[in-house]
């Protein structure tokens, strides 16, 4: 049986998932986790984020079935409107949060990276919303699919500064790597 790229592509982004909720974001299961103490002034903007970028994160693979696409395009449209409410909520939080973080040391350059990350994936998402709304659905594919891939920014870097040890070399290393 041959592989296509897809499920490989997936499988990757599977494994890389589970490796930056295991190294980065291990506190969300543990009360007693010393990363509270910087997280505990924004929890509640970092809550909705979370949700949202659960919701992006779940629902995107299962836009790519063919078969899902087929059969249940009722099923396909209400997780495709939910990937749209999850990105359209998660992106200005996520920078909102990046220039909350400012207050606690971290540099205005990062913010402007949120920002810039936050106005991509809102508009290239909506760009797809409104080919697949209008029927253009080639158009409507490409777009899904680099919303999607600037959705990956967040398990893309943390995955990679984590497996090479660049996130212990200071924001700067961890910015670029996100640029």
């Amino acid at each position: 049986m041959k592989l296509k790229a897809k499920y490989i592509v997936f499988f990757i982004i599977a494994v890389a998932t589970v490796y930056v909720m295991q190294h980065n974001e291990r506190f969300l299961v543990d009360s007693e986790h010393p990363a509270w103490k910087h997280y505990e002034s924004f929890k509640w903007w970092l809550l909705p984020h979370g949700i949202f970028g659960a919701i992006v994160l779940l629902f995107a693979p299962f836009q790519f079935s063919d078969r899902l696409r087929q059969r249940f395009t009722k099923a396909h449209r209400v997780m495709g409107r939910f990937y749209v409410i999850g990105a359209l909520g998660l992106a200005p939080l996520g920078a909102y949060i990046q220039y909350y973080q400012e207050r606690m040391g971290a540099p205005r350059s990062f913010t402007v990276l949120g920002i810039v990350d936050a106005v991509m994936l809102m508009s290239i998402t909506i760009i797809a919303f409104v080919f697949a709304f209008k029927r253009k659905i080639a158009l409507h594919k490409q777009w899904a699919t680099r919303s999607y891939a600037v959705a990956l920014v967040f398990i893309g870097a943390r995955f990679f500064l984590g497996v090479t040890g660049w996130e212990t070399l200071g924001v700067e290393i961890v910015q670029a790597v996100i640029w």
